[in-house]
C-alpha cells in the first residue's frame, strides 16, 4: 500500500510540474504575440474593484483597531485620574460618597463602550474581511485555468492542422480542451456571480459600521457628560463651602485680633503694605510744636481774666468731648450687618488705582469683608467711608486702603 501511495504522489507531482511548464510556455507565446489570449474586460473590471475593496476594508479594519486601542488607553487613564481624586478627597469634605461612586460609574461606562465597539464594529469588520482570502485564491485559480484553456485550445487547433491526421490524437486533444473549458467556465461563472455582490456589500458594511460607532459614541458621551456635570457641581459646592468658611474665619479674626492692626504713631512715616501696586511715599505726620516754639501771643495770662478761664473750661470741655462722637458717626446698631469693625485714619493716603480710597487723617472707615477672599492682599482692607454711609445709606463707594495707615476703633 505504501508503494502505491508513493506512486500516486509521484504521478500527481509529475502532472503538476507538466501543467506548470505548459502554462509557462503558453504565457511566453502570448506575450510574444504568437498565441492569442482570451480576454474578459468585464471580469477584469470586477477584479480591479475586488482589489480596491479589499485594500479599503483592510485599512478600515486597521483604523478601527487603532481606535479601539485608543479607547482602551483613555479608559485606563480616566480610571487612574478618578481613583487619584477619590484617594485625595478628605472624608469630611462635601460629596465624598458621590466622588467615590463617580470613579466606579466612569469605569463602567468606559468598559461598556469598549465592549460594544468590539462587538458591533471590529468583530463585524473581521468577519467581512475573512472572505477575501478565499475569493482572492479563486481568482488566481481562474487565471491559471484560463491559461490551461487557451493552451488546450491552441493544442487542439495545432493537431487539427497537422499534415497527418491522427484521429486518436485529435480526439484526445478535443477531450482535453472540453475538460479545460468546463473547469474554467465553472469557476468563472461562480466568480462572475459573487464579485458584483461582494462589491455592492461594501455600502451596507460602511453604513452599519459607522452608524454603530457614532451611535455608541453619542450614548457614551451623553452618559459621561451627565457624570462630569454632577462631578463639576460637587466641586463647585465644595469651593463655595471653602470660601464661606474662609470668610467667617476672616471676619472673626478681624474682630478679635487687635495685634493685627498697626497702631504705630511715631514721627516716621508708615510703609506701604506688600501689594501688587505702587504706593507713593507718605509724608511725615506734622510734629507738635515744642514749648520753646510757642509764640508769646499764644501764652495765656494766668493773672488776667481768671474768672473767664473757669467759664471757658466749663464750656469748651464738652465741645472737645463731643468731637470724637461726631467723627465716629452713627452707633454700631445703625451700621449695616456686613461691617466688621471701624478704623480711624491716622495719616493721609492718596489713591493710586481706581479701586482704592482717598483718605484724610481723621476719616472714619467702615471695614467690610472681601466678596472673594482670594482677592484680599496682605496688609490691605476693604471699606467705605462712614461719611458716605451716613449721607447715602449705601456701601457702593467702597474700596481698598492700607491697614497700617489706620487705627482700629
Amino acid at each position: 500500500m505504501a508503494e502505491v501511495g508513493k506512486g500516486v504522489n509521484a504521478g500527481k507531482l509529475a502532472s503538476n510540474v507538466q501543467k506548470r511548464l505548459t502554462r509557462a510556455q503558453e504565457k511566453v507565446m502570448q506575450k510574444l504575440g504568437k498565441a492569442d489570449e482570451t480576454k474578459d474586460t468585464a471580469f477584469e473590471e470586477q477584479v480591479a474593484n475586488f482589489n480596491k475593496q479589499m485594500n479599503e476594508g483592510t485599512k478600515l479594519q486597521k483604523d478601527l483597531k487603532a481606535y479601539l486601542l485608543a479607547v482602551k488607553t483613555m479608559h485606563e487613564c480616566s480610571k487612574r485620574l478618578h481613583d487619584c481624586l477619590a484617594e485625595m478627597y478628605d472624608p469630611e469634605w462635601f460629596g465624598k460618597e458621590e466622588v467615590d461612586s463617580f470613579a466606579e460609574d466612569t469605569d463602567l461606562l468606559w468598559q461598556d463602550f469598549h465592549e460594544k465597539l468590539l462587538d458591533n464594529a471590529v468583530i463585524s469588520m473581521d468577519t467581512y474581511l475573512a472572505q477575501f482570502p478565499d475569493i482572492k485564491a479563486r481568482i488566481a485559480k481562474r487565471e491559471r485555468k484560463l491559461v490551461d484553456f487557451d493552451s488546450a485550445r491552441h493544442h487542439f487547433a495545432s493537431v487539427q492542422k497537422g499534415k497527418k491526421k491522427d484521429e486518436a490524437k485529435i480526439a484526445k486533444a478535443e477531450e482535453d480542451l472540453g475538460r479545460a473549458q468546463k473547469v474554467f467556465e465553472e469557476i468563472n461563472y461562480d466568480l462572475q456571480e459573487e464579485l458584483p455582490t461582494l462589491w455592492n456589500s461594501r455600502v451596507g458594511l460602511y453604513v452599519n459600521t459607522f452608524r454603530s460607532v457614532s451611535g455608541l459614541e453619542e450614548t457614551f458621551h451623553r452618559d459621561m457628560g451627565k457624570l462630569n456635570q454632577n462631578l463639576s457641581d460637587i466641586m463647585t459646592k465644595l469651593e463655595e463651602q471653602r470660601v464661606a468658611k474662609k470668610g467667617v474665619t476672616t471676619a472673626s479674626t478681624g474682630k478679635s485680633d487687635e495685634a493685627a492692626n498697626h497702631n504705630q504713631e511715631t514721627s516716621d512715616a508708615p510703609k506701604s503694605p506688600s501689594k501688587p501696586r505702587e504706593v507713593p511715599p507718605v509724608s511725615r505726620p506734622p510734629r507738635p510744636a515744642s514749648s520753646q516754639e510757642v509764640k508769646p501771643d499764644n501764652i495765656i495770662n494766668l493773672f488776667e481774666d481768671a474768672e473767664v478761664s473757669d467759664s471757658n473750661t466749663a464750656t469748651t470741655q464738652p465741645e472737645q468731648n463731643e468731637a470724637p462722637t461726631v467723627t465716629n458717626g452713627s452707633s454700631d446698631a445703625e451700621l449695616p450687618p456686613s461691617v466688621l469693625f471701624k478704623v480711624k485714619v491716622m495719616h493721609d493716603y492718596s489713591a493710586t488705582d481706581s479701586d482704592e480710597l482717598d483718605l484724610k487723617a481723621g476719616d472714619i472707615v467702615l471695614v467690610l469683608p472681601f466678596a472673594n477672599p482670594d482677592e484680599a492682599d496682605d496688609g490691605w482692607l476693604m471699606g467705605v467711608k462712614e461719611s458716605h454711609w451716613l449721607q447715602n445709606k449705601n456701601l457702593q463707594a467702597k474700596g481698598v486702603f492700607p491697614e497700617n495707615f489706620t487705627q482700629k476703633l
